[in-house]
C-alpha cells in the first residue's frame, strides 16, 4: 500500500494522529470512533501495509504505534515541493509586461507617422 493512498482516508489520518500521541490497542481505538472494531482493524492493517504503523504483541493484545520511518516518502515529497521555484521571478515578468506595453505604444506612433509621410 502506498503512503499517499493510506493517508487518503480521513479515518486513517485520524488514527495516525492518535497513534502519534501514544500507542493504543484496537479496542481502545474502536471506542473512540463510531465504527466497528473490525473496521478499525482493517484501517490499521492498511496503515501497517503502508509502513505507517507497526503492531507489537502484548499477550493476547496487539498494541499499535506510529512508525516514524514510514513517513519518509511524505517528507521527501514535501521537500521536493519546497525546492520547486518558478523559472522566472515574478518581478521580471512585470518588467516584461511594461516593455511590451512601451514597445506597442512606440509602434503605434511609428505607424501613424509612416502613414502621414506616404500620404
Amino acid at each position: 500500500m502506498d503512503v499517499f493512498e493510506a493517508l487518503a482516508d480521513s479515518v486513517r489520518r485520524d488514527l495516525l494522529e492518535r497513534l502519534a500521541g501514544a500507542p493504543a490497542r484496537v479496542v481502545d481505538l474502536a471506542a473512540e470512533y463510531p465504527i466497528s472494531r473490525p473496521a478499525i482493524s482493517k484501517h490499521l492493517r492498511i496503515l501497517a501495509d503502508a509502513g505507517l504503523v507497526c503492531a507489537e504483541q502484548h499477550g493476547r493484545e496487539r498494541h499499535y504505534r506510529l512508525a516514524p520511518a514510514g513517513l519518509a516518502p511524505l517528507h521527501d515529497y514535501l521537500a521536493q515541493l519546497q525546492r520547486i521555484r518558478p523559472p522566472i521571478p515574478e518581478h521580471a515578468l512585470d518588467g516584461l509586461d511594461l516593455e511590451v506595453r512601451r514597445t506597442t505604444r512606440e509602434r503605434r506612433g511609428t505607424t501613424s507617422t509612416d502613414k502621414e509621410q506616404t500620404a
